[in-house]
């Protein structure tokens, strides 16, 4: 048991013993000890530690070269810096270190204030410094504003007032860099630019992730700008939306639609779907169905009679002409395409193609062609005739007395009428009726012309 404690505790020793010796001199222990050596040794070792800072209450006692060390220091790492320093001395047998940390507050806030005064002198040393790299800073930067404030070169370089804001922006970032980079360097302090440029391309990149959708619809509306795919007032088709354009934004796209409500889209959404301009031509077609009788024989004289009705028109252009064509065929009828084209500036697109639809359907009536209309032949068996009483139901027994079927005879056949001369109707008014829509739209824009992006007679893509 004793040999198992003994074992114990050399163990435990065996690491401090070998830390203290770490620290302690190398080398052979002279024979000679003297007390001039040993004050010659004290006296270095004060002068050496009196030359450095954070050991003013740092003592030195030097007996048979073994160096004791007493007193305190502001820093931990200072008291065990000491053993390598003294350890250097020539003579010195062995140290203990007996300084340690300092938990005076006045003593350890002394060097705080040493060092802000001396931070403070600096400054004042070099106000002069910062007060002309200051004035050239502010007036780099009111050059790079003045400059940019100018209507030109801007507005002669960018296709609308947006890529000349745009333009604008980035004149006065780069005055800005330039003014805090001559101000630096008047400074001597070149290397905080450095941080300063690192920093904000970090905050930067974190907040373009934050606001993606924001930064898209931003670089839309650039493209859009410079493309101008459409202009203040035309009728236009973007996903199923359509309506008249009020204004395109720095974010969406205003549309007035044909019920008068405000559509918003968002520019990154218009610039990657499919726009239908229905402005951008002054022709537009119309197109509409008509059905004729399956058993008629002639269906091109009343195709024929259809498009000579649409031309004779007064709103229908000559070209492109009018064109009739039979489709496919119908539940009890052909169908028959009918399409025209009119100026959509002059001529309601709606008015037009109902007043089409009318005056075709009376020549064809007129020159005596049927027009039919769906029909269903219902066959109710004989045992449920007498169920059904609200039908009238008549069967061979309900002949008049006197009169069979037989008597009838066979179906004699029936001449076909001659086909009537088509009656001439009177054209209604078609003009167009948008005026009103037009108006609010101009209303809209006079509240935020400052905000359009869009030209008013602006070459589109």
């Amino acid at each position: 048991m004793r040999l198992f404690l003994l074992l114990l505790c050399l163990n435990l020793t065996l690491p401090i013993t070998l830390y203290a010796q770490s620290d302690q001199p190398t080398g052979t222990i002279t024979v000679d000890d003297n007390a001039e050596t040993d004050a010659a040794i004290a006296n270095r070792i004060r002068d050496i530690i009196g030359e450095l800072d954070g050991y003013g209450d740092v003592s030195v006692t030097v007996s048979s070269g073994i160096v004791t060390l007493r007193g305190t220091t502001l820093d931990a790492t200072k008291a065990t810096a000491l053993n390598d320093l003294v350890g250097r001395v020539q003579g010195v047998v062995a140290i203990e270190n007996n300084v340690v940390e300092s938990t005076e507050v006045l003593e350890r806030l002394n060097p705080a204030v040493e060092r802000f005064m001396a931070r403070f002198w600096q400054l004042l040393a070099m106000l002069p410094l910062i007060l002309i790299g200051a004035a050239v800073f502010f007036l780099v930067v009111m050059l790079g504003f003045w400059l940019a404030r100018r209507k030109q070169p801007w507005e002669r370089l960018s296709p609308n007032a947006f890529i000349a804001d745009i333009y604008r922006q980035i004149v006065r970032l780069i005055f800005i860099v330039g003014g805090l980079v001559i101000a630096l360097d008047i400074l001597n302090a070149t290397a905080l630019l450095g941080g300063i440029l690192g920093a904000a391309g970090i905050v930067g990149l974190a907040i373009g992730f934050a606001v993606r959708d924001t930064v898209e619809n931003f670089i839309a509306s650039i493209m859009l700008s410079i493309r101008q795919p459409f202009r203040p007032n035309d009728a236009i088709e973007i996903n199923g939306d359509e309506g008249k354009v009020i204004r395109l934004t720095s974010r969406a796209t205003i549309l007035l639609s044909w019920d008068g409500n405000h559509i918003r889209i968002p520019n990154a959404t218009v610039f990657k779907s499919r726009i239908v301009n229905y402005s951008r031509n002054a022709e537009r077609r119309f197109l509409f169905e008509i059905g004729v009788d399956a058993g008629e024989e002639d269906l091109a004289r009343v195709r024929d009679l259809a498009e000579d009705t649409v031309s004779d028109l007064p709103f229908t252009l000559e070209k492109p002409a009018p064109n009739v064509w039979v489709d496919r065929i119908g539940d009890g009828s052909m169908v028959m395409k009918v399409t025209g084209w009119i100026d959509q500036t002059e001529t309601s697109l709606l008015r037009a193609k109902g007043e089409a639809i009318r005056q075709v359907m009376a020549a064809v009536a007129a020159a005596g062609y049927d027009m039919p209309n769906t029909t269903y032949r219902i066959e109710v068996p004989e045992g449920l005739k007498g169920a059904l009483t609200n039908f009238d139901v008549t069967t061979a027994d309900d002949e008049p007395e006197g009169q069979t079927p037989a008597d009838t005879g066979p179906a004699q056949p029936q001449e076909p009428a001659p086909p009537k001369a088509a009656e001439t109707l009177s054209a209604q008014s078609v003009e167009t009726r948008e005026d009103e829509l037009d108006e609010i739209v101009e209303i809209e824009r006079a509240e935020t012309e400052r905000r359009d992006l869009l030209k008013e007679n602006g070459e589109q893509e």
